[in-house]
């Protein structure tokens, strides 16, 4: 191996391990083509803005970079203009829309379809199928705007003989990811707690657990003052997965034993609103109140999102009850 070889290959080792999530995401967006990427593999770049490995304070631009990342390494079969067919519909794939934690999201119209950058990670798509068809069937339908509605689901053999679930869910219009809005005041956390311990608590009653709420898997629409639940693929009493990035935020249960119930998403409920509202800001009687729903044990944690829901209200003032 000649000398200038050894510099170059030693150069492009200190490169990637010198790279900072900063510069990451400015040469991505710099980036036309994938070869204007040079220094790094695909699998590099992305464990290096993944929104799953960034924190709080970066994951939109973190979720910005990893969709024009997945963008300019598009497969064939996720190539924009690459049409998918069913024996009931026709999509077309477009553009990255949104990237999530396992599956990249592509808008066609009105609808969204997601796929799994990972084949592996069908079964979660299946849950999330699964979850939703529940919801549709045992769900009371005066909450069902509480989550995406399932157009259907089916498993797509792409180029490379790679077999993807696809999940096909309704656009959600005119909302913004919690995740994505920065900080907001008192009033409008109290509404969207109050709509996420509804949402939850329709859940439940339906026999679904949700498993994973967090920031990213919320949808508002400020001025409706709507929320959508998103993210149904860690749903059951049984997660398959979790979100790794948010680990520190999981309740004991899911992280040792692997079992979720309502007391579960009470707990992550609760603890993603005292983020959102921010330790130092929650009156003392939210405090407490918070407090008790995010005990270590499931067991002395409330059980009923919906009897919570009265609690908090008793909490607040009257013009937040809506």
């Amino acid at each position: 191996m000649s000398t200038l070889v050894g510099a170059e290959r030693r150069r492009r080792h200190e490169e990637r391990m010198t790279t900072t999530f900063e510069d990451a995401v400015a040469q991505i967006q710099r980036a036309r083509t994938k070869q204007d990427l040079s220094g790094h593999s695909y699998r590099q770049w992305a464990k290096i803005v993944h929104p799953d490995a960034a924190g709080a304070g970066r994951r939109a631009s973190a979720t910005e970079a990893f969709a024009k990342l997945s963008a300019l390494y598009q497969t064939p079969t996720e190539k924009s203009g690459t049409t998918l067919r069913t024996k009931t519909a026709t999509y077309r794939v477009g553009p990255v829309f949104a990237s999530g934690d396992i599956a990249e999201i592509y808008a066609d119209g009105p609808a969204l379809l997601k796929i799994p950058r990972d084949p592996a990670d069908n079964d979660l798509m299946d849950a999330e199928a699964e979850a939703l068809r529940q919801l549709d069937t045992t769900g009371d339908p005066r909450f069902r705007a509480y989550a995406p509605i399932l157009r259907e689901s089916f498993t797509h053999e792409d180029q490379a003989k790679r077999r993807r679930r696809v999940n096909v869910l309704e656009r959600q219009r005119g909302m913004l990811r919690l995740d994505q809005i920065g900080r907001i005041n008192t009033e409008d956390a109290i509404w969207i707690w109050r709509r996420l311990l509804i949402a939850i608590g329709w859940a439940h009653r339906a026999g679904v657990i949700h498993g994973a709420v967090l920031e990213s898997h919320i949808l508002i629409h400020p001025e409706r003052r709507g929320l959508v639940l998103l993210d149904w693929c860690y749903a059951g009493n049984r997660p398959r997965a979790i979100v790794s990035a948010s680990k520190a935020v999981y309740p004991p249960e899911v992280l040792h034993e692997r079992t979720a119930s309502p007391a579960t998403d009470i707990y992550m409920a609760t603890g993603l609103m005292t983020r959102v509202i921010g330790p130092s800001r929650l009156p003392e009687p939210l405090r407490r109140f918070a407090a008790g729903c995010c005990y270590s044990a499931p067991r002395m944690r409330p059980q009923d999102a919906w009897a919570l829901l009265g609690e908090l209200d008793e909490l607040i003032p009257a013009k937040f009850r809506n």
